[in-house]
C-alpha cells in the first residue's frame, strides 16, 4: 500500500523536493545567505514533510483498504464509509450504482420468473393435444406407420417432460415429499411409456428386485429413471435391459445396465456436464447432452450417488447408490 500511495502522490513528491533544489540553489547564488542556514531550514522543512506524509497516508489510505478487505455485496450493508470528500464521492457513487443494479437484478428475476411460468403453461397446454394424438395413433391400422409415428410421439412427449423438469430443478427442493415409494411400480410404469419404442429396437427388460420399497420422492424419482432407462433403450440394439437392486453395505443400490454403444474412457467423466453429448459420435443429432445431466441434478437434490462404468461397445451400467434413512432427515422432515 505504501508504495502505491507514493505512485499515487508522486507529484507532490517532485514538487517538495523540488522546492528543497531551490532553496538549496537560492543559498548557493545568494552570497548573503549563510549555507549553514540553508541546510537548517532544509531539515526543517523535510522533517515537516515527512511527517505529513506520514499523517497523510494513515488518514487516506484508511478507507481504501477497508475497501480491500470488505466483501461487494448487492446491498452495500457492510461497506466502509470514507472520512474524506474524495472517499465520500466513491461512496456515493457506488451506492448509486448499487441501487441501479438492484433494480436492474429484480426486473430480470421477474422476468424470469415469468418466462418460466409461461413456458410451464405451454408445456401443459401442448399436453393436451398429445394426449389426443396418443389416442389417435391406436386407431391407425397400418403397424408399421403407427409404429413410426409412436416413436416420434414419444421422442416429443419425452422432450416436453424433459423441458418441464428442467424448469423445476431450480426450485426442487420446495417440492419434494420423502415417503415409501413403490420402486417396482415406478419401473414398471416407465418400461411401459417407452413399449413401442423398445418394440421398435428389439429390446427387453430383465427385472430382478430384491428391494421394491425405499425412501424417496416419487415424482422426482420417475424422472431420473426414466432419463437413465431412455438413454439405455436409445443407445441399445436387441440386447436385453438388465434392472436389479438390492442391499450392500446397509443401503439401497439399482442398478441399470445394458450392452449398448458404451461410453469412451475419455468421455466418461464429462457424461454429467450440461450439454456434453460425445467425443465419438459428435455428429449424433438425437442427442441433446441434457438428460443425464438433469438426472444428475436431480438426484444430488435427493441425496442419491450415481456411478457409472462402461466400456466402448460392450455397454453401460448405471449404479444409484440410496442414502440411508437418517441422510434423508436434511433434505426434509417425514
Amino acid at each position: 500500500m505504501i508504495f502505491s500511495y507514493m505512485k499515487e502522490r508522486i507529484s507532490w513528491i517532485i514538487l517538495f523536493l523540488a522546492l528543497q533544489l531551490t532553496t538549496l540553489i537560492v543559498g548557493y547564488i545568494d552570497m548573503t545567505i549563510p549555507m549553514e542556514s540553508i541546510y537548517y531550514i532544509i531539515f526543517i522543512q523535510f522533517i515537516i514533510g515527512i511527517t505529513f506524509f506520514i499523517v497523510r497516508y494513515r488518514k487516506e489510505t484508511k478507507f481504501y483498504k477497508e475497501l480491500m478487505e470488505w466483501k461487494p455485496e448487492i446491498d452495500l450493508i457492510d461497506m466502509p464509509e470514507g472520512d474524506t470528500l474524495f472517499s465520500r464521492v466513491v461512496t456515493n457513487a457506488l451506492e448509486d450504482q448499487s441501487q441501479i443494479y438492484r433494480e436492474e437484478y429484480n426486473q430480470l428475476q421477474l422476468d424470469v420468473r415469468r418466462e418460466k411460468d409461461d413456458l410451464l403453461v405451454w408445456i401443459h397446454e401442448v399436453k393436451t393435444p398429445l394426449t389426443t394424438m396418443q389416442l389417435m395413433l391406436e386407431r391407425v391400422e397400418d403397424k408399421e406407420l403407427r409404429s413410426q409415428l409412436s416413436y416420434e410421439w414419444l421422442r416429443i412427449h419425452l422432450l416436453l417432460d424433459q423441458q418441464l423438469h428442467q424448469r423445476r430443478i431450480p426450485f426442487m427442493k420446495n417440492d419434494l415429499y420423502i415417503e415409501n415409494v413403490d420402486l417396482e411400480s415406478i419401473i414398471n410404469e416407465e418400461i411401459r411409456t417407452l413399449r413401442s419404442w423398445c418394440m421398435q429396437k428389439g429390446i427387453g427388460f430383465q427385472i430382478e428386485l430384491n428391494i421394491t420399497q425405499l425412501l424417496s420422492d416419487a415424482k422426482w424419482l420417475h424422472f431420473i429413471l426414466r432419463q437413465l432407462i431412455t438413454n439405455a433403450v436409445k443407445y441399445s440394439e436387441k440386447n436385453d435391459i438388465m434392472i436389479r437392486s438390492l442391499i450392500m453395505n446397509n443401503q439401497n443400490i439399482l442398478y441399470i445396465s445394458d450392452k449398448g454403444r458404451g461410453i469412451s474412457a475419455k468421455d466418461l467423466p464429462r457424461i454429467f456436464e450440461k450439454g456434453f453429448t460425445s467425443t465419438k459420435e459428435h455428429f449424433d443429432q438425437s442427442s441433446s447432452g441434457m438428460g443425464l445431466y438433469l438426472a444428475k441434478q436431480a438426484a444430488d437434490s435427493l441425496g442419491i450417488k450415481i456411478e457409472v462404468s462402461s466400456e466402448w461397445n460392450r455397454g453401460t451400467c448405471f449404479q444409484l447408490i440410496f442414502p440411508k434413512k437418517n441422510d434423508l432427515l436434511h433434505i426434509t422432515s417425514m
